[in-house]
């Protein structure tokens, strides 16, 4: 008989009200806290890195193609888990506070700790090698969001709609939240879809390991991108 590994117990979820807020507030604040999944005994972990925000009335979001079975999760309660398939991959959502106003976890980074040591980051290697099947480097093991689903175990037919879990999926608390943060328009936006829309953060101890570093050589502040503390108040 197999026996199910232990490690010891996480803790407390968020509550419901730290999601039922601004989807741009929840997306900022959301830097730094740890998604926690527990797969097979395990608890896998990785620490937010980017998000993007959406609302209902702007033409890049999905809600505002209108209400649809599919995307009931965007008009439910702060705290309701949305996905659905991006490039052949899935993709992991929250809704926010006002009907289809979200927040998509763009990129993470594994998290060791505790709870979730070498034997649960050996398992997120093992569900995300790269095209050849080789293990990753750990710092790009999440760093997209359909990586970062796969490097959880995270499936559109097992979440989507679904409420957080203590058991088995919730984001954690652990202390860690940056002060000044990278906010700019966001990725893969059609044009004419409100692509200039500065809803994206990205923590900038990290921005190297996101979807697309904000720093990277040609980028300029002000220009491409801005300096904001919590609030989304931009910095002199």
């Amino acid at each position: 008989m197999t026996s199910i590994p232990h490690s010891p117990t996480p803790g407390p979820a968020l509550p419901d009200s730290f999601f039922d807020r601004d989807a741009s507030q929840l997306a900022r604040e959301l830097l730094g806290k740890v998604i926690r999944r527990r797969l097979d005994g395990l608890w896998l972990s990785a620490r937010i890195i980017e998000t993007e925000a959406y609302y209902l009335d702007e033409k890049g979001s999905h809600a505002s193609l209108g209400y649809t079975h599919k995307r009931r999760a965007l008009f439910m309660d702060g705290g309701t888990v949305y996905m659905y398939y991006a490039r052949g991959g899935d993709s992991l959502n929250f809704s926010a506070g006002g009907p289809g106003n979200a927040v998509l976890i763009k990129s993470a980074h594994p998290w060791v700790d505790a709870v979730s040591g070498p034997e649960a980051l050996a398992r997120m290697l093992a569900l995300n090698p790269d095209a050849a099947g080789r293990p990753r480097p750990v710092a790009r093991l999440c760093a997209g969001q359909t990586l970062l689903c796969r490097a959880l175990g995270l499936k559109v037919p097992e979440w989507d709609a679904r409420r957080f879990d203590p058991a088995e999926l919730f984001v954690e608390d652990v202390g860690e939240s940056p002060k000044r943060l990278l906010c700019t328009a966001r990725l893969g936006i059609p044009d004419g879809r409100d692509e200039h829309l500065r809803y994206r953060y990205v923590d900038p101890a990290y921005a190297a390991y996101c979807t697309r570093n904000p720093l990277r050589r040609g980028q300029q502040v002000g220009r491409d991108y801005d300096w904001v503390d919590r609030d989304g108040m931009v910095l002199g």
